[in-house]
């Protein structure tokens, strides 16, 4: 006897889905439904994008830092720091300035080698903490943070508390007999510089390929 069932359709799982009719290859429910993501996706994108450009863009943001006369060269000696304000941004008023201590290179406690940036030592008063500003106690010969008890020595080497490394130091060079700060730099426990790096972003071992630098922030050439 002959089988007289019907050959199965394509269309028949369509056929068993609600709203399909024989024929279609997209449902109307498949339909309302990849619209309903499409516009979904679209709404997303129009609130995601702007966050995510908002929150990149300073990460992008070329930022140059102008070298500062901040004194003659008499004015600094090896053994001690002089406070100088510098301006770190210009288009925020008071809040773009920045303290740091400057001297002289001193060859009895300095070990890194001698070039023309570092004839004078200048250190940043950022935490490598969380940022908190540091100041040079002149009769422990140390600088000290009042926020978590960061405390580094007179070179800038971290010595207690929490902070990750030494305190980010300034370029300078002499011109004219006047003594110039310039970038900034990150150094590491052997005071090695790198790229400009965040506080709480170590640089010794794994940490200087943990917390890359800024794309626009980088270190003198030849440095």
């Amino acid at each position: 006897m002959a089988d007289r069932t019907p050959p199965k359709s394509k269309y028949t799982a369509d056929r068993n889905i609600p709203g399909a009719f024989e024929g279609e290859t997209v449902t109307r429910r498949r339909f309302m439904t990849g619209s309903a993501h499409t516009v979904g996706a679209v709404a997303a994108g129009a609130f995601a994008l702007p966050a995510l450009g908002f929150a990149l863009g300073p990460v992008f943001e070329e930022k140059r830092q102008p070298w500062q006369a901040v004194g003659a060269e008499t004015e600094f000696a090896g053994d001690t720091y002089v406070p100088r304000t510098i301006t770190i941004d210009a288009t925020v008023g008071d809040s773009g300035k920045s303290t740091v201590y400057l001297r002289k290179y001193n060859s009895a406690v300095d070990s890194e080698p001698r070039d023309d940036y570092n004839n004078y030592i200048a250190i940043s008063t950022a935490c490598m903490h969380l940022g908190c500003p540091v100041h040079f106690v002149t009769s422990a010969q140390r600088f000290i943070c009042p926020c978590h008890g960061g405390v580094y020595d007179f070179v800038g080497k971290v010595t207690g508390g929490p902070p990750v490394r030494p305190l980010d130091r300034f370029y300078t060079r002499v011109e004219g007999g006047q003594v110039f700060v310039g970038p900034r730099f990150s150094v590491n426990s052997e005071l090695k510089r790198f790229s400009p790096r965040d506080p709480g972003e170590p640089l010794d071992g794994v940490g200087q390929f943990l917390y890359p630098s800024r794309p626009t922030m980088r270190k003198l050439p030849n440095t």
